[in-house]
């Protein structure tokens, strides 16, 4: 055993992460994946009134969608973390996308169908498979490189992921809602689902082959060999059980305050609008996220990521309590502006919380994943404290998330010395 690891490593050896030319190419391969999935995530925003009208559902029905969405990162998230651990990113890539077009694949019978419970069927795998993409490709990113540039990294693929949640809406809109105005004068039908997820189940089964034929680098150090014995566990690393909870709190406030949007828009103290009108602005919201993330990754090639993340949390904590306590157009301005806020937050979590895991890196992004689940639980407990306090003031909840985050960013983020001695 000892002799066969010796050969593993000297061909890890001819194939690292010492090329700077194979780790860009590696990159720009990667930034198709984080475009993807955030364009098929963003999709559910189309999803939701479209299958409301379709089937006649309540709100809480409706929002299913989410909780089904998420729901797919509490479960999978730990399994893909074994499962790239065994099988390595690159092939645990061609996984999630195998799994994610199987996902979009089952939108066709669901339309036929005509079944609710099969379209959440099908959003559950979709789910499942962009979450082992997420526990691949997230941490892949933060190993290409010199770990002081890995938040600059991961914030430059994950503005791409932005890039897809800006234009989902509109192609969504054009493909799938208008389609649904005119299927909706005869007869409610769902089949305008079908070609725009087909299109996405082609292009993600390409996507697996490409990824299944393209040389990536190896990343010895963060790999286990077949039968090699790990000892311990990414549990142990104080700050990444930290960062597990700064990416619960943040998603949770990013998608909490993106779904409350439309509603404070149109309390009659802030704007007034109509439903349709306000939709508008949500582009600001996340066009905003997407715009900080191409600035995040120039600056964080030069500031301390941690600082960065805490200034960031700070002005979200700022921007949120002048959403919450004034009105009219500052209001409404100051919790879009939050979106720039919120650009460089998730990735920079979760560099921060896997550095210096070595072994345990995709145990580590696995949990990470996990912690997604926030998305689901803090908009529910927001939605009830709308209900006792009304929508303006239950926006203390993302301003508790935030502020916990720039703690994070101060303190919470630096490796314990423990955790340095056994790197070293």
């Amino acid at each position: 055993m000892a002799s066969t690891s010796v050969v593993l490593d000297k061909q890890h050896s001819t194939t690292d992460i010492s090329a700077p030319k194979q780790n860009r190419f590696a990159l720009v391969s990667l930034t198709t994946l984080f475009f993807m999935w955030g364009f098929i995530t963003c999709l559910n925003d189309i999803l939701i009134p479209h299958l409301k009208a379709i089937f006649d559902l309540t709100y809480t029905q409706s929002m299913l969608v989410q909780f089904c969405f998420f729901g797919a990162y509490f479960i999978v998230s730990l399994p893909a973390g074994q499962l790239v651990k065994k099988v390595g990113y690159q092939k645990g890539i061609v996984a999630g996308l195998v799994v994610a077009a199987l996902g979009c694949l089952m939108f066709y019978p669901a339309a036929s169908m005509h079944s609710y419970a099969m379209f959440l069927s099908a959003l559950f795998v979709l789910a499942s498979g962009i979450t082992i993409l997420q526990v691949s490709a997230n941490p892949y990113v933060t190993l290409l490189g010199p770990t002081e540039s890995a938040s600059s990294r991961l914030t430059m693929t994950q503005a791409f992921n932005s890039l897809g949640t800006t234009v989902a809406p509109y192609l969504g809109g054009l493909f799938i809602l208008n389609e649904a105005v005119h299927s909706m004068a005869t007869e409610p039908s769902a089949d305008s689902v079908k070609v725009p997820y087909l299109v996405l189940t082609a292009a993600l089964l390409i996507l697996a082959a490409i990824f299944a034929w393209l040389k990536l680098p190896h990343i010895a150090s963060a790999e286990t060999e077949e039968d090699e014995v790990v000892s311990g566990s990414a549990w142990q690393y104080r700050h990444l059980v930290l960062g597990a909870l700064g990416i619960f709190v943040y998603v949770g406030a990013e998608v909490s305050i993106g779904s409350f949007l439309i509603n404070f828009f149109g309390e009659a103290n802030i704007a007034g609008l109509e439903e349709s009108e306000a939709a508008k602005y949500l582009t600001y919201y996340w066009g905003g996220a997407m715009v900080g993330r191409f600035i995040g990754a120039a600056v964080m090639q030069k500031i301390d990521a941690g600082k960065t993340l805490a200034f960031n949390a700070f002005f979200a904590v700022v921007l949120v309590t002048i959403a919450m306590l004034t009105s009219g157009s500052l209001a409404m301005w100051a919790i879009l502006l939050v979106g720039l806020c919120n650009s460089i937050m998730f990735p920079t979590i979760f560099s921060l919380a896997l550095n210096s895991l070595g072994k345990h890196t995709s145990q580590g992004a696995g949990i990470l994943c996990l912690a997604i689940v926030g998305g689901a639980i803090i908009p529910l407990l927001q939605g009830v404290l709308a209900d006792i306090i009304g929508v303006q003031l239950s926006f203390i909840l993302p301003v508790l998330c935030y502020i916990y985050i720039v703690a994070y960013g101060v303190i919470g983020s630096k490796p314990s010395a423990v955790t340095l001695k056994e790197q070293a």
